[in-house]
């Protein structure tokens, strides 16, 4: 099948993208790694030898730089509905995390830690274009992991979130305020410009709240 005239731009413009260029120079699996560099750069957040859930993990960038903050004494445990290709150190779940059987199955892998350390979600539902579709889709899915997250987390723990700005955004943003000490939006510069992707960033777990 021909490829159309957009999609034919939209891979032009992908492979002269300096992140998409810089990842395979830095041999990261994806161009995503960088927001999550960014971030970690910034803020500090994961530390060695502490445990990460990373949801949405496929094709691995963010587990694959994860790993290598929480060294050989941490943790990292990846899920995705998609396959994902084997990263040393990362546990992978494949399944759909809307579906009890694989959240089941995530909580077994998880419940040797006592508990995780940071919770990070890149997920993200198959875009029509369409606002009023997408974002109630994204919204679940966030507030999915939010729930997993606040449920999860030791005490002092953290949450990183891929957010799209419209409908739900105030209202999350504001019960995050409420769980946790510290609760920032971030818009990395991997992130495209046009894209209306922020980073929901949420630290110190107030545990005792809930």
């Amino acid at each position: 099948m021909a490829k159309s005239k957009s999609s034919k731009q939209w891979l032009k413009e992908h492979f002269k993208d300096e992140f998409v260029q810089k990842a395979r120079q830095d041999g990261y699996r994806s161009r995503a790694t960088y927001k999550l560099i960014e971030i970690q750069g910034r803020n500090q957040l994961i530390k060695p030898g502490q445990v990460v859930v990373d949801l949405g993990a496929a094709p691995g960038g963010w587990s694959q730089y994860a790993v290598e903050l929480v060294g050989k004494q941490g943790a990292v445990v990846g899920l995705d509905i998609l396959p994902m290709a084997p990263l040393e150190d990362v546990a992978f779940i494949e399944g759909d995390f809307r579906e009890a059987a694989t959240l089941e199955k995530l909580m077994q892998t998880i419940a040797p830690y006592h508990g995780i350390d940071w919770v990070l979600s890149d997920i993200a539902p198959n875009m029509s274009g369409i606002k009023a579709v997408d974002q109630p889709k994204s919204m679940y899915l966030v507030e999915l992991a939010y729930d997993f997250a606040i449920n999860y987390l030791k005490p002092n723990g953290g949450f990183l979130c891929k957010v799209f700005q419209g409908t739900g955004f105030d209202e999350l943003l504001r019960q995050a305020r409420q769980d946790f000490d510290n609760v920032a939006i971030r818009k990395p510069k991997a992130s495209r410009t046009r894209s209306i992707e922020t980073y929901l960033l949420a630290r110190g777990f107030r545990a005792n709240n809930r």
